[in-house]
């Protein structure tokens, strides 16, 4: 082959092919096969379909595009380069998966412009694509009007067999065909190779015929490595299709060009080696030295600069004429995006005294949502199927469902993992919607990955998980969270709240809301069973993490932290306590994180060096909380998983009871 004879589509294609060669040859790390199998339809794709402004890559109304398969995210950042994003320069390139570099081993949103989503962990990708489109369809459904258009985009993913093979991909491909995605288009890189070999060695289903009972529309391109074409004319028909979610298996041969590895596992996450990659040009008839990139081939993926500043010129001046017809929604749909929230929006969240009733902290979190939704119009969510346990339904609205996009009540079914994954995209959206995913704190188990990742990828998602502790009950241990609070403890930008009342719900949704607007998630944890309003709780005092609800007079000689439903325990035995003369402080440490975050002075205020004798009361696993209790303290904790009997019964059989805390307490005392 030589290279006049290639047109200007091959020779891009063959661009991003190399680029991706010679990057990974240069970290002697990556994965090449796909970048190199799947360099058509993404530049196809990216070329002649999608709408964006590489010079605003946070343009609103742009197409969003997620490789789920992210592990071939050299395919991602040759396109950004070619097309013109200034995110990735050729220096960039260079630097592939190095310290510090905005090109790193896998696409991560918060690094590089152009990621809209972090992929990595394999289904993640295309169940955020499944939050990205609901956005799209819950927007347009919102603000679009008769004869006013200002949301219609589309989202684009390319997923690989690996993306198929995990069962989030199932979850959420499911839940899309339900709802009818029409602008949901998925091109499924179908090359028959994982790490272990041949696909066939695990993986021989009808992957065509498992989405179309799904509900989705199902193409095939035969020829992925060379048909444009057929490429583009399948594209074309999936935008017809505007009632569902279409699939496009793309089959293509990994690693294209490679005399030797292509069709094998050994390109699919292994630099190519000087004599393989020497052939390879040769091959491909492409005559230039690593990580050049012909003037032609810049010249022409680079139109993408003008057709990006023409799109969006077009879309400021719909938006223009939409502000002019109807300005109140127009004002509406700014402030959401702007990501500022309403003057006055926390007013509605309520404060109680000890003479009112107490409830569960899920019932008074339900009473949050519901202050809150009227006046938080972004905020939008729903549980896996338990939203008349998690109490999460928001009352002045309808479900969303296929028809009724505008509502913001979300169904997710009993697919934990996939509700998280696309909560995170409805985040990372670019729109302002306050997403929120609800379960047993439990559950949690089955949608780790996406809340790690909704950490790690700065989505500003409320985790609302009840039921958090042995006081759950009859379920038994498989449902009771001993340890659950300790491991998500762990997770870096995860802020956890553990409220001990109705104010510290309020608090803690204060808390949540504010942060989900800076780009980080919260995860409330809350109780099945009720517990009383404490005397000294505060909604803001929620924001300091840890604060004393009762205090002595004088230096205290023992102080006792206790989160959520144990809070009451610490109350009670400090009475007893102070009423033996003893001096006792109460702490009511809701979040850990939210403490660390005050600043020396504060902790000490709090939580005096000089006191050592302290004592923590939590419902769940010691682990962590020596930190706070020191050598010299104790824990009323549990180490062990609990049991099936009522809730109540669980406790007090478990130590959590008053009699036990101001036992362990009079032993530290003593």
């Amino acid at each position: 082959m030589v290279v006049a004879t290639q047109s200007l589509d091959e020779l891009s294609i063959n661009a991003i092919r190399f680029l991706a060669i010679d990057a990974i040859e240069k970290a002697k790390s990556g994965h090449p096969g796909l970048p190199m199998g799947a360099a058509p339809m993404a530049f196809t794709l990216w070329n002649k379909f999608m709408k964006y402004n590489p010079k605003n890559p946070k343009w609103f109304n742009r197409d969003r595009f997620v490789l789920s398969a992210g592990h071939g995210s050299m395919l991602q950042y040759a396109l950004l380069y070619l097309l013109g994003y200034d995110s990735v320069t050729i220096e960039d390139i260079k630097q592939f998966r190095q310290w510090e570099s905005s090109t790193p081993g896998h696409p991560e949103n918060f690094l590089t412009a152009g990621v809209e989503v972090t992929t990595g962990p394999l289904g993640q990708g295309i169940a955020n694509g499944v939050g990205l489109a609901l956005a799209e369809a819950h927007l347009a459904a919102t603000y679009n009007k008769p004869d006013a258009t200002i949301v219609d985009h589309y989202t684009y993913v390319i997923l690989g067999d690996g993306c198929n093979m995990e069962g989030i991909s199932g979850e959420a491909a499911s839940i899309a065909g339900h709802w009818g995605l029409g602008k949901l288009i998925a091109l499924y890189d179908d090359n028959h190779i994982s790490i272990d070999g041949s696909t066939d060695v695990a993986f021989t289903e009808d992957v065509s015929k498992r989405f179309e009972a799904y509900g989705w529309h199902v193409l095939h391109v035969e020829d992925g490595n060379t048909d444009l074409a057929a490429i583009a004319k399948a594209i074309e028909e999936a935008k017809a299709v505007t009632d569902k979610p279409t699939m496009i298996k793309v089959t293509t041969i990994i690693g294209y060009g490679a005399p030797k590895k292509s069709g094998t596992a050994g390109i699919h996450g292994a630099a190519l080696g000087t004599d393989e990659v020497a052939a390879t040009r040769k091959n491909l008839g492409w005559d230039y030295a690593p990580f050049e990139v012909p003037q032609e081939v810049l010249d022409y993926t680079r139109k993408a600069i003008g057709r990006g500043a023409s799109y969006e010129a077009e879309w400021n001046q719909a938006f223009a004429q939409y502000k002019t017809k109807y300005p109140a929604e127009a004002a509406a749909f700014e402030r959401q995006l702007s990501g500022k929230l309403p003057e006055g929006w926390d007013k509605n969240l309520a404060s109680f005294t000890p003479d009112q009733k107490g409830l569960a902290t899920r019932k008074y979190s339900e009473e949050c949502l519901n202050a809150l939704a009227p006046v938080l119009p972004e905020l939008i969510g729903g549980s896996a199927d338990l939203t008349h346990s998690n109490l999460t339904e928001l009352h002045c609205s309808g479900d969303f469902q296929k028809g009724a996009y505008q509502n913001r009540n979300v169904h997710f079914g009993v697919r934990e993992h996939a509700m998280g994954a696309i909560c995170n995209g409805i985040a990372l959206h670019s729109s302002g919607l306050l997403p929120f995913g609800a379960t047993f704190l439990i559950f949690t188990d089955y949608m780790r990955a996406a809340i790690r990742l909704s950490a790690l990828s700065e989505a500003g998602v409320i985790w609302v998980m009840t039921h958090d502790s042995i006081g759950q009950g009859e379920d038994g241990p498989t449902h009771q969270p001993i340890e659950v609070l300790a491991s998500l403890r762990a997770i870096p930008n995860l802020t956890v709240i553990r409220p001990a009342d109705g104010n510290e719900t309020s608090g803690a949704y204060k808390v949540a809301i504010a942060k989900a607007k800076e780009n980080a998630p919260t995860l409330l944890s809350l109780t099945r069973q009720a517990v009383p309003n404490l005397a000294g709780t505060s909604l803001d005092g929620v924001a300091k993490g840890a604060y004393t609800i009762v205090d002595s007079e004088g230096t205290p000689e023992l102080i006792l932290i206790g989160t959520g439903s144990e809070v009451q325990l610490c109350v009670a035995a400090a009475e007893k306590l102070a009423a033996e003369g003893k001096k006792v402080r109460v702490v009511s440490m809701p979040s850990w994180e939210l403490f660390e975050a005050q600043d020396a002075a504060y902790k000490e205020s709090v939580l005096p060096k000089a006191v050592t004798k302290r004592l923590s009361v939590e419902a769940a696993t010691s682990f962590g909380w020596h930190k706070y209790v020191g050598t010299e303290g104790d824990t009323v904790s549990i180490e062990t998983f609990g049991a099936s009997a009522p809730g109540g019964v669980c406790l007090e059989k478990f130590g959590f009871s008053v009699d036990n805390v101001l036992a362990k307490a009079k032993t530290l005392l003593s």
